[in-house]
């Protein structure tokens, strides 16, 4: 298992906001993962009082990682994440959001801050389960027949905000096995038969097959977590990271991912190496101001939104992986 130091957690935030000089053998990728959250701190609620609405990106994967933060130990201020909880504490509201449509795909905004929601549960700030069936519900909706949540149908690798099929199965599946309902159990079935079918022939589908197969290590199963951790072992480039295929140019969500699948399976030969390296991999990419360049597909675009939600799902895979 890999360790990082113990440090106060006053100490981290002050790292992270450049009040102080780094203690000498600090692990630099604990550095990394303070100067994150501090990020997320300013970012995250900035987008509901500037934009007079919420957003997958800043409510949704954003917060995410700082729910996750706040489970980790970190301080967060509670008006950081006040008006995210207010917003998914309430999902019979989430219909009422003022986004502007054109940029909006409503089946994915419910996945997002349903899964925030979750997260949200997690920490203890929101303890009303009412609200968990009535958001299972409307994710529940997205379904399309053969059990997938279709979006994002174009991009079959995915991206941090927009998701694809893959992703967005596996988290609208992670939503409903939490909620038990007659509702949710058909979707549940369903779902996990599109996961099961999933071939690890890219980065995302290995990772989210490994996260779908966390909890149920059978005979039936171990052939097809050895092949994914294979692929992975494989596709790891040579400075740490990861691309969406064999052989891409790595990119920060897509060496996000693996890091999340392979925190759940660190006693396999290899994988806390596979690890070690990625966090490096993710450190060394990290930018000044904390976040990370967004992945967009093609490489090399600009988008708040990708870049917002890259941030969150690197910052989720350090904490999980410390």
């Amino acid at each position: 298992m890999i360790k990082a130091p113990i440090i106060p957690i006053l100490a981290l935030g002050a790292l992270a906001s450049g009040c102080v000089t780094e203690p000498a053998g600090l692990d630099p990728v604990v550095a990394a993962e303070a100067r994150a959250v501090e990020f997320l701190q300013r970012e995250v609620p900035a987008w509901s009082r500037d934009n007079g609405c919420f957003s997958c990106h800043n409510n949704g994967d954003a917060a995410r990682a700082l729910y996750a933060a706040s489970r980790k130990g970190y301080r967060i201020p509670s008006g950081v994440l006040e008006d995210t909880t207010e917003w998914v504490a309430h999902p019979e509201r989430w219909d009422l959001n003022k986004g502007d449509p054109g940029f909006s795909d409503k089946r994915l905004a419910d996945v997002q801050f349903a899964a925030s929601l979750t997260a949200a549960v997690e920490a203890g700030l929101v303890r009303d389960r009412q609200a968990m069936q009535v958001a299972a519900s409307k994710v529940t909706q997205a379904r399309a027949e053969d059990g997938s949540w279709p979006i994002d149908i174009a991009n079959p690798a995915g991206s941090p905000a927009t998701y694809g099929i893959t992703l967005a199965t596996y988290m609208a599946w992670d939503v409903l096995k939490r909620t038990p309902s007659l509702e949710a159990s058909v979707a549940l079935q369903r779902a996990e038969a599109r996961l099961r079918s999933i071939k690890p022939e890219s980065v995302p589908n290995a990772a989210v097959l490994l996260l779908f197969l966390a909890d149920d290590r059978t005979t039936t199963t171990a052939e097809r977590i050895k092949s994914s951790l294979d692929f992975l072992r494989h596709a790891q480039t040579s400075d740490g990271g990861w691309g969406p295929y064999a052989n891409s140019p790595p990119e920060a969500f897509d060496t996000a991912l693996p890091l999340l699948a392979l925190a759940e399976f660190r006693p396999e030969a290899g994988v806390p190496e596979m690890i070690r390296r990625g966090r490096e991999f993710l450190s060394a990419m990290q930018l000044p101001d904390g976040s990370w360049p967004a992945t967009t597909r093609p490489s090399g675009g600009q988008s708040y939104a990708q870049q917002m939600s890259t941030t969150g799902w690197v910052t989720l895979a350090l904490l999980a992986t410390r």
